[in-house]
C-alpha cells in the first residue's frame, strides 16, 4: 500500500516536473507540452489504476491552485479553458494505455507501451480535447478536430519515447514495471 501510494505521488510529480519544459501556446489556447509523455508513462509503467490515479492526483493540486501545469497555469479556471477537455480526459487517458499494456501479451513491450500510448494518451486524449476545445471555442468538432492536427506530429513521438522508456526500465529493473508485473 505505502509502496503505491508513493509511486502515485512519484508520477504526479513527474506530470509537474514535465510542466518546466515551455509551453507553445498555440493561437487557439490549448499549449503544446511535455505533461502529456508524463500522462503516458504514468498508464506504461504504473498501470491502469495507479496510472490513473497518479494523473487524479496531480489534476487535484492543479484545481487546488498550484500552478504546474506547463506555463505556470493552476487553478479551478484551467478546467474551464480550452484546454479543459484534455486536461480531464488525462486520467481516462492513463487508465486505458495502461489497461492495453497489462492485458496485451505477444509482443515486445516497446511496441506495446507505444501503441497503448497512441490509443490512450492519443486518440482517447483527443476525443476528450475535441469535445472541449469545441465547447471553450464555440466551434464545431469537426473545426476542433483539425485544430488538434497540430498536435499529431509531437504526441506520436512522445508515444515512442513512452514505448521506448518502457522498455528500457523493464529490461534494467523489471519488477519497477507495475504494468507488467500484474499481468503476470
Amino acid at each position: 500500500m505505502e509502496k503505491n501510494v508513493t509511486l502515485i505521488a512519484l508520477f504526479a510529480g513527474l506530470i509537474a516536473a514535465l510542466g518546466i519544459i515551455p509551453a507553445i501556446t498555440l493561437g487557439f489556447g490549448v499549449p503544446i507540452t511535455a505533461q502529456s509523455l508524463g500522462v503516458m508513462l504514468c498508464g506504461t509503467i504504473l498501470g491502469s489504476k495507479r496510472g490513473g490515479l497518479a494523473v487524479l492526483l496531480f489534476l487535484l493540486v492543479v484545481a487546488i491552485g498550484v500552478p504546474l501545469l506547463s506555463g505556470g497555469r493552476g487553478g479551478l479556471g484551467v478546467f474551464a479553458s480550452p484546454s479543459a477537455g484534455f486536461l480531464i480526459g488525462w486520467p481516462v487517458a492513463a487508465f486505458v494505455t495502461g489497461l492495453i499494456v497489462e492485458k496485451w501479451n505477444g509482443a515486445p513491450l516497446m511496441i506495446i507501451a507505444g501503441i497503448a500510448s497512441v490509443v490512450g494518451g492519443v486518440i482517447v486524449m483527443y476525443a476528450f480535447g475535441i469535445v472541449g476545445m469545441s465547447i471553450a471555442l464555440d466551434k464545431t468538432l469537426l473545426e476542433s478536430t483539425g485544430l488538434v492536427t497540430a498536435f499529431i506530429p509531437g504526441d506520436l513521438l512522445k508515444a515512442g519515447i513512452a514505448g521506448m522508456l518502457t522498455s528500457a526500465l523493464a529490461k534494467a529493473r523489471p519488477a519497477s514495471v507495475l504494468s507488467r508485473a500484474d499481468a503476470v
